[in-house]
């Protein structure tokens, strides 16, 4: 393949599939250290549960983030692969406990593992991995590494519990909306830049621009998915158009459409979203609600927003390709919905 013919099929990839071709090999080692380390001797189960999420696709957005940040900040050691592979299980075992607490029946296509299994299998292997990722941050010897993580998992955690609360409370406004997309999306993001900044010895600068661009991309994409929830795009990706709504998740679209409401709205949203009466026909007309008041288009517009302060948070790390491509990255979270 010639070099033209090369940058064209660079330039016709996405974003994501551009960072898991440059991050190939690292990619394949963090891979060889997750089969590893979700072994078990004395309990089965543990890896039939997780192989069953880990091995079912999802494009391992967020070890590749803490594999690119390492690299582009010009990190050549061996515990950028730990790291990413610390995000991926902290990830997993969210997701596990995710699926019982919503009693979701499909993950990434497939049943669940609550559904495979049971709640107790999926919440305790959850723990496991949960233990697991702690072991491998400590195998960095990095203090600040585990302080970041620990502080992440902690906000996660805190995040899904506030979300408990707000979910189906009309009440809830943008401040709290926003508090809980830090909390369960976010956090991971920003912790995944963040980290490979420090292991890789970057300054300060930089790594606090990798937090702010990791948390910034984390926001915008919550906010996303909140709109492909009320199929926004056709033949969205990434989720059942509606699954949301029939939870009565009071998600940035439904604030905003909730504050313009008039009475009459206002009655229908307190009907499905707080009373849970949900009857054929309310997902088709919560969504011509949202249009009358603009709320998808206002939540897009906070989502561009978001992508904005991630890409100029990355003017001050080093010009490399992996700069670009994580540039890119952030257009293309919102490109989703245009």
């Amino acid at each position: 393949m010639g070099l033209d013919q090369a940058s064209e099929r660079q330039a016709a990839q996405k974003p994501h599939d551009q960072l898991a071709e440059w991050l190939a090999d690292d990619m394949a080692q963090v891979s060889m250290l997750i089969r590893d380390r979700m072994a078990s001797k004395h309990a089965p189960r543990i890896p039939q549960v997780t192989a069953h999420l880990v091995e079912a696709g999802g494009k391992r957005l967020r070890p590749m983030l803490t594999l690119a940040a390492a690299r582009l900040c010009g990190y050549e050691g061996p515990y950028h692969v730990h790291l990413a592979a610390t995000v991926e299980f902290i990830h997993t075992a969210t997701l596990l406990h995710d699926d019982v607490v919503d009693e979701s029946k499909r993950r990434r296509g497939r049943p669940t593992a609550n559904l495979l299994w049971d709640n107790k299998s999926s919440v305790l292997v959850g723990d496991y991995l949960f233990s697991r990722s702690f072991q491998l941050m400590v195998e960095t010897g990095s203090l600040r590494v585990l302080d970041i993580l620990a502080n992440a998992s902690a906000t996660i955690a805190e995040g899904e519990v506030l979300q408990l609360t707000a979910a189906q409370d009309l009440r809830t406004d943008e401040a709290v909306y926003l508090q809980v997309v830090r909390g369960k999306t976010a956090a991971l993001f920003s912790a995944a830049t963040e980290v490979g900044g420090v292991i890789a010895g970057a300054p300060e600068e930089q790594v606090r621009a990798l937090f702010v661009y990791g948390d910034a991309l984390g926001v915008a994409f919550q906010i996303v998915d909140d709109l492909l929830d009320y199929g926004v795009a056709d033949g969205a990706i990434g989720k059942n158009t509606g699954d949301d709504f029939r939870e009565r998740k009071v998600t940035l679209p439904v604030i905003k459409a909730v504050t313009l409401a008039n009475e009459e709205e206002r009655a229908f949203w307190v009907r499905v979203i707080e009373k849970g009466q949900q009857q054929d026909g309310d997902l088709e007309q919560a969504r011509a609600i949202m249009a009358r008041h603009g709320a998808m288009e206002a939540a897009r517009r906070d989502a561009l927003s978001w992508v904005a302060t991630a890409r100029d948070a990355l003017g001050v790390l080093p010009d490399h390709p992996l700069r670009h491509m994580l540039y890119d990255l952030a257009d293309y979270v919102v490109e989703r919905i245009s």
